[in-house]
């Protein structure tokens, strides 16, 4: 697999997040961090760039072994979140998307551009046949990515996740790469 470096367009970008890219994360963390608390379960393990030594590691392993990636996002050359694979699932051609912003990137198209672009290449160039997005039933800012993109709900996985101090439910959409597919021709269509 090449490196992992996509431009989504002008100022947006992707990047295999590297062990010289600590500091940059735990400061895009640190800014974000109460907004994150309330939807990602990890947010609390990291109390420095150190504590993502051995989690980068493990990315950069999980890319080198063909098992997905974990990608910075770029807007205008700051860090303002990440987008990553929860392991492809070769014998079944399908994956799991996550992703986040710090709170100030949020509303401006930033997660839509980058899933989108993430999709395409998951469809086209790692030849998958189903992405999988999980949302806490309560996050209507995340779960509008995979609506805006065509995904569809499948339902819901009851306590699906911890936070902390609870179990909160998960929606959970898909997309197939026959719509996905269907999608992009008939937007050809229209220009």
């Amino acid at each position: 697999m090449r490196l992992f470096q996509v431009e989504v367009e002008k100022n947006l970008h992707l990047h295999l997040i590297e062990m010289h890219h600590a500091n940059d994360l735990y400061a895009c963390v640190q800014r974000a961090r109460g907004h994150l608390r309330r939807w990602l379960p990890w947010v609390d393990q990291v109390k420095s760039a150190y504590d993502y030594e051995p989690i980068i590691t493990a990315w950069l392993q999980q890319f080198a072994e063909g098992r997905g990636f974990n990608a910075a996002i770029r807007h205008h050359g700051k860090f303002v979140g990440m987008v990553g694979l929860h392991d492809i699932d070769w014998g079944s051609k399908k994956t799991t998307l996550g992703y986040w912003l710090e709170k100030d990137a949020i509303g401006n198209g930033i997660m839509t551009k980058t899933v989108a672009k993430c999709t395409d290449i998951l469809f086209t160039e790692y030849q998958l046949n189903r992405i999988q997005i999980n949302c806490g039933v309560e996050n209507y800012e995340s779960q509008g990515i995979p609506k805006r993109l065509g995904f569809e709900l499948e339902g819901i996985v009851r306590d699906g996740e911890w936070l902390y101090d609870h179990y909160h439910d998960l929606y959970q959409y898909s997309l197939l790469k026959s719509s996905w597919i269907e999608q992009q021709e008939q937007l050809k269509g229209t220009l």
